[in-house]
């Protein structure tokens, strides 16, 4: 499947595929508000096979088959604290 890929320039890390260059007119209102003025980034060729690296190739050929675009969402930020804290028990753990 053909893509184009759009990034935000209001939201770091955050993109839409949608089928056809330049057709929002699948995504909804509030979203590209928030968007923003979406910036193109590339036009890939998607297949089942190829290797993505945030989201699984089958997912957005699934989206923007059904709905019309796919939103990719930067990954959750690493809460530091709570890993050393998970490290630091577990560490404990092994000691006793």
């Amino acid at each position: 499947m053909l893509c184009a890929v759009y990034k935000s320039i209001r939201k770091p890390q955050t993109y839409i595929f949608v089928a056809k260059r330049d057709d929002f007119s699948q995504v909804p209102t509030p979203l590209l508000e928030q968007f923003g003025p979406p910036q193109l980034v590339s036009i890939l060729n998607i297949k089942e096979t190829t290797k993505m690296a945030m989201a699984e190739a089958s997912r957005v050929i699934k989206a923007v088959t059904d709905s019309g675009f796919y939103l990719q969402l930067p990954p959750p930020p690493i809460d530091y604290l709570k890993d050393h804290k998970n490290r630091k028990l577990q560490q404990l753990e092994s000691e006793s």
